[in-house]
């Protein structure tokens, strides 16, 4: 590869510092993809009078987003590779601004829905890429650390989401909601400008159109399956339906992708022991994670009558936690190796979901902030590592592709944990609550088993608070329900941990990828 293929390099002596810079960058761009997944939660009820949005539109104003990421994600990592990944950065970074000003300006609910599919692409095209960029950034030594932040910045956006559009609610319009990406956009889109080389593939792969049409439905159909799932049960032909053709055609393009001819997915990746449970790991634990996500929310907003504002600010135990597990994991890192620091780290966080299924309807906040915390540091000594092992069985040359098809594995099996920890909490609350609400009329009946925050305001109605205490026992049931299957994958986890060598090795191809960092970063035009 010339230097000019290459595209504008690191000069020597800067390299190092500038590096780190740029992955700063980065990290905030990372930052709002996070902020975006849950920001739009907090906004819902206003959107759904400001916009006359209905039930069906509301739902789409989230799932149009986790759609198009979905579809997006594995070509995001191809295009990487073949145009160059510092330029398709931009791309995505500036796609990802316009979606955004457009959502914050939209004047129906059909422009909201449209331009959040776009702002899903652009988050699709950041994640692999970002990821992609490591690889030809760092050193092998250097990545485990870069990796951290990264995936630190990934998650800082999913509690900051209701805390910044809390507050931002209070005191402004909904658009806010939207509009506080735009100066982390222009800042990134700088850093990346200025401080990220360009890099791809030395021989340009081709587009594979067969491949990007089979997966985009396939994908697309699968999600959408499993977001039906979560809310008719999957033995409903609305999610069925969706779910087997979307595997069959996932199965059909599995078997173009082994002509040498097709380029979206490098099946070859699987051979290598590293990229395979780096990958099913880092998916384990993105699973484990959403029975913190997914049921504490509601725990604290039904039983302990907390607002968006405030749930956040109670999520905020886990990020510390999270981020005192990066840093704790690093050091001991090159001593032990991967496999024993990402068991600690399942342990740790089983050990929490475990203890956490133990809270009862007065237990203080305090006791979950411990629990809770437990859980953090678990999944910052497994998360970014998993990923890492992972990532380091990638060549500069297959960057792109690779980090997309470990990404979408992930985005896959988070949108499956959301419908299948959606499935246990919602009928464990139904069931636990049922015989409270049997005397009552059916439709205040319904309203109260369809979820824990209209079962409050069905007790807060009729002014009972023998109801509203079954409401809180039947929720905290069905949360320490969630949380057992959640901690049963963190066993999982641990298991399938010691598939991993104990010891770090830099292979092969780890070696390839350390030298053509070095080559990039000192080349001089």
């Amino acid at each position: 590869m010339s230097q000019t293929e290459q595209g504008t390099a690191v000069p020597p002596g800067a390299a190092d510092g500038r590096k780190w810079w740029a992955l700063g960058g980065l990290a905030l761009s990372l930052l709002v993809v996070g902020l975006d997944l849950t920001v739009l939660n907090v906004a819902l009820p206003t959107l759904s009078t400001s916009l006359k949005a209905s039930t069906s539109q509301l739902q789409w104003f989230a799932n149009s987003y986790n759609l198009a990421m979905a579809i997006a994600l594995l070509p995001g990592g191809l295009l990487g590779d073949r145009f160059g990944r510092k330029r398709m950065l931009v791309i995505a970074l500036t796609a990802f601004g316009i979606a955004s000003a457009f959502c914050a300006f939209s004047s129906n609910a059909g422009e909201l829905i449209a331009w959040r599919a776009v702002l899903g692409i652009g988050a699709a095209l950041l994640i692999p890429l970002s990821m992609s960029v490591l690889t030809v950034l760092f050193t092998p030594e250097e990545r485990p650390r870069a990796m951290g932040i990264w995936a630190t910045a990934n998650m800082l956006g999913i509690p900051l989401g209701p805390i910044l559009g809390g507050w931002l609610l209070d005191h402004y319009w909904w658009g806010s909601v939207f509009l506080i990406n735009l100066p982390v956009v222009v800042i990134a889109l700088l850093a990346v400008v200025w401080l990220v080389p360009e890099s791809r593939a030395e021989r340009k792969p081709r587009i594979d159109l067969p491949g990007l049409a089979a997966s985009a439905v396939g994908l697309a159909a699968i999600t959408y399956g499993l977001i039906k799932a979560g809310d008719a049960g999957w033995g409903s032909a609305e999610a069925l339906i969706p779910l087997i053709g979307g595997l069959l055609v996932l199965v059909l393009f599995v078997q173009l992708q082994r002509s040498p001819q097709q380029t979206l997915i490098d099946l070859e990746l699987f051979r290598a022991r590293g990229f395979t449970w780096g990958t099913i790991l880092s998916t384990i634990v993105s699973f484990a994670l959403f029975g913190l996500m997914f049921t504490l929310p509601q725990f604290y907003q039904a039983v302990e009558g907390a607002d968006a504002l405030g749930t956040g600010v109670r999520l905020l135990p886990m990020i510390a936690g999270l981020m005192v597990g990066v840093r704790v994991g690093q050091p001991f890192l090159k001593r032990v190796g991967p496999s024993p620091l990402i068991g600690a780290g399942f342990v740790l966080l089983a050990i929490s979901l475990m203890i956490g299924t133990a809270t009862g309807v007065h237990d203080g906040y305090g006791f979950v902030a411990i629990w809770l915390t437990m859980g953090g540091v678990g999944v910052g000594l497994a998360m970014p590592i998993t990923m890492n092992v992972a990532l380091d069985e990638l060549s500069a040359e297959r960057a792109g592709v690779g980090s997309g098809l470990l990404m979408t594995i992930r985005q896959i099996g988070g949108t499956c944990a959301v419908a299948i920890l959606g499935t246990v909490l919602n009928s464990q609350y139904r069931s636990h609550l049922a015989p409270a609400v049997a005397h009552l009329p059916a439709p205040l009946a319904s309203a109260a088993t369809r979820s824990a925050g209209s079962g409050v305001a069905v007790a807060a109605q009729l002014h009972s608070p023998s109801l509203l205490e079954s409401v809180r026992s039947a929720l905290v049931h069905a949360t320490s329900m969630t949380m057992w299957v959640s901690a049963g994958f963190a066993v999982i986890g641990v298991l399938a941990a010691t598939q991993l060598p104990r010891k770090a090795r830099v292979t092969e191809r780890q070696a390839e990828a350390a030298e053509s960092s070095r080559d990039l970063l000192n080349a001089a035009d």
